[in-house]
């Protein structure tokens, strides 16, 4: 090509609106280039139709695990800080719940506990959303990478550690209600947390393809790892969240004598744990997942 021709070439281009880069390459102006030339274009159909649903989703959730999950950790809680056996913490609740449900919904246990999954669940749809938009992909796609696992996980974690210090402190040990929590319980049920969090939102996915053709015509192999993962870690992370709670209600004891605590409420307090979990991030992920796919799905057959 001439020089003359070269810079008739750019002449036009810039007459189009792209400019030249620093080593002379012509970047071409969005506004100006055909859909051919469109190298990346964000789903953003029907969003806030979208947003709707991530958060009618978590609300459908929350609502269904929250009334559980407030009852089975106050006995948790009661039951650790040796206030009330585990079952008669946990029938005096349920007693309240059905005589006086107005009261028990209006309690500030069961808001702390609506507020975490509310929010948690909220998180992990959103992310989806973001995912499916900027990728783009499908609406009702799901992802399991690392950006899922971490906003959940801030969020999850920052709430459960505000909720935990609160129980402690309603239902903890009598002469340390009063007390700060400290700062090691709050290192023990971040971990615990984070166990919890991946088990729930980023195993399943990974874990139902390994499962039977028995359980994918039974229940379904995602439905089945959505409830499975969650609750088989409760046996690594019931020990921290034991340990933790020790460190609260029994100041100054010894890590021996700890660790005998901790052995003794360890099998009642896994079973609680995976009661509350299963309903938590079990039937509630897989509600919130099905009310999410289904209105998803209602969306895309919109057009």
């Amino acid at each position: 090509m001439s020089n003359g021709a070269g810079r008739n070439s750019v002449t036009d281009a810039k007459e189009h609106g792209s400019s030249l880069t620093a080593t002379g390459i012509l970047k071409p102006n969005p506004a100006t280039v055909g859909p051919s030339m469109n190298l990346h274009q964000w789903n953003a159909k029907h969003l806030p139709s979208r947003i709707a649903s991530d958060a009618a989703s978590a609300v459908c959730a929350a609502g269904l695990v929250a009334p559980l999950i407030t009852i089975l950790d106050r006995g948790i809680m009661e039951n650790a800080s040796g206030r009330s056996p585990l079952m008669s913490s946990i029938s005096s609740s349920f007693r309240a719940l059905f005589s006086r449900p107005h009261t028990f919904l209006a309690s500030r246990p069961f808001r702390l506990i609506s507020t975490v999954y509310f929010s948690t669940y909220l998180v992990a749809n959103s992310i989806d959303t973001f995912h499916s938009t900027l990728c783009p992909s499908p609406i009702g796609h799901t992802t399991s990478g690392p950006s899922k696992f971490l906003a959940t996980s801030a969020v999850n974690m920052s709430l459960c550690l505000y909720k935990d210090s609160q129980f402690a402190q309603m239902f903890g040990a009598a002469s340390t209600s009063r007390n700060p929590i400290p700062k090691a319980s709050y290192a023990l049920f971040a971990l615990r947390d984070s166990l919890t969090i991946f088990a729930s939102f980023n195993l399943p996915p990974l874990v139902a393809p390994l499962l039977s053709e028995g359980t994918e015509k039974a229940v379904g192999r995602a439905n089945a790892a959505q409830i499975l993962a969650p609750a088989a870690v409760q046996i690594i992370s019931t020990p921290l969240h034991l340990w933790g709670l020790d460190l609260y209600n029994r100041p100054g004891m010894s890590v021996a004598e700890r660790m005998r605590q901790v052995g003794r409420n360890w099998v009642g307090s896994t079973a609680a744990r995976m009661g509350r979990i299963v309903p938590a991030f079990g039937f509630g992920g897989v509600v919130n997942s099905g009310v999410r796919r289904r209105l998803m799905g209602r969306l895309e057959g919109c057009g």
